[in-house]
């Protein structure tokens, strides 16, 4: 179990997760907290090319393989069959900071903010049915909802509630 904060953001796809994570780990860097981020992806994404070196000492059988530069440095693990990692597993990975947010991970029992949008209405709410959504991020109203809802774009209304249900101080509090 780690310490650190942890807040997420789920929704169908085509919701604006993605966007709102974003935004959310600019307006809390800004705030002066350091962030880091976890998303869970489709199973086939890949973030090396082929003809790469790294490319090349994974498909050699590589389990990991760490790039390392003077301005970053990754790690990849093949899971070569293995089961997906927990959400757990991958959080003790991270380097300390003072807020994790995830995107994704729908079933996982951490405090979230659903988003959804017009165009994906029709999905219906994951709210319904996921006692760890405490809040809804939308681009239309949501006369019928009974969580908090909040528009889209009002990420600082959103870093405000994630701050306060987590009890973040800021740095020098």
């Amino acid at each position: 179990m780690i310490d650190t904060p942890v807040f997420a953001i789920t929704g169908w796809k085509n919701s604006g997760k993605t966007q709102l994570v974003t935004r959310l780990v600019s307006e809390f860097t800004s705030r002066g907290f350091k962030v880091s981020t976890v998303k869970h992806a489709h199973h086939n994404f890949d973030i090396d090319k082929p003809g790469a070196d790294s490319y090349r000492h994974r498909l050699a059988g590589a389990n990991e393989v760490a790039l390392v530069s003077g301005r970053r440095w990754a790690l990849m693990h093949e899971l070569r069959g293995e089961e997906e990692p927990p959400l757990e597993a991958i959080l003790g990975r991270l380097a300390p900071c003072d807020l994790i947010l995830i995107e994704g991970y729908k079933r996982e029992n951490h405090p979230k903010i659903e988003t959804r949008r017009e165009e994906t209405s029709d999905r219906g709410s994951l709210a319904a049915s996921d006692p760890n959504i405490l809040a809804v991020a939308a681009d239309h109203s949501l006369p019928e909802e009974t969580l908090p809802v909040f528009d889209l774009n009002d990420v600082a209304a959103m870093a405000d509630f994630i701050q306060a249900h987590l009890d973040l101080k800021g740095p020098g509090s």
